[in-house]
């Protein structure tokens, strides 16, 4: 029988005083990627936050391995990588400045050997001396990629990753994800497209 690392448990959140979706319950085990989909306003983004603790649910529970995160929020969120609708990024800080500083700023250690791998994967080896402010949107999006990858969370959790991506930008990102699955880290995304092997959960029926 598979353990589950993560529960969430009769989840309801409420914005401007209407509801968003109540009753939201899930189990993810090691390498386990569930992709959130529904409408627009169907809650994908608030769950999403709701997750890494930027908003505060109305009911229910978050489990990791059987504890309440929101009683060890640091702990918790040293746990996750959090990729927006916004790129998060210091435009005035290059590709990898952005990346080392988000690490420090997690307590993690700024690993190079990661931070290359992840570069690489992305593509962006020749542009991490660069200014983020002097990049593309697309040429962005992968930093903000490479900085998750670059991570050692356990958790990922990924607001419309494909946005802004050209093709082999979206290739590069579902072999990163199987990377991330393989040595069983978890994945919570929110998209309109299709991931690779992924369980759906559909908010909004």
């Amino acid at each position: 029988m598979t353990t589950a690392l993560l529960e969430v448990s009769g989840l309801a959140c409420r914005r401007g005083g209407r509801r968003v979706f109540d009753g939201v319950s899930f189990a993810l085990a090691n390498g386990d990627l569930l992709t959130l989909t529904g409408r627009n306003g169907s809650g994908k983004t608030t769950l999403l936050r709701a997750l890494a603790l930027l908003v505060t649910p109305r009911a229910g529970t978050i489990l990791w391995r059987g504890e309440e995160v929101r009683e060890e929020r640091e702990a918790w969120r040293a746990r996750l990588a959090w990729l927006g609708h916004q790129d998060g990024l210091k435009g005035d800080l290059t590709v990898l400045e952005n990346i080392a500083v988000a690490e420090r700023l997690h307590g993690r250690e700024a690993d190079s050997e990661r931070i290359g791998a992840a570069l690489a994967a992305f593509d962006l080896a020749s542009l991490r001396q660069r200014p983020v402010r002097t990049l593309s949107a697309g040429q962005r999006r992968r930093a903000a990629l490479a900085r998750v990858a670059a991570s050692q969370a356990s958790l990922w959790l990924l607001d419309e990753p494909l946005n802004a991506l050209d093709a082999p930008a979206q290739k590069a990102l579902h072999e990163v994800l199987s990377r991330h699955r393989a040595t069983g880290g978890l994945v919570v995304a929110a998209t309109h497209a299709p991931l690779e092997h992924a369980r759906v959960l559909e908010l909004g029926v």
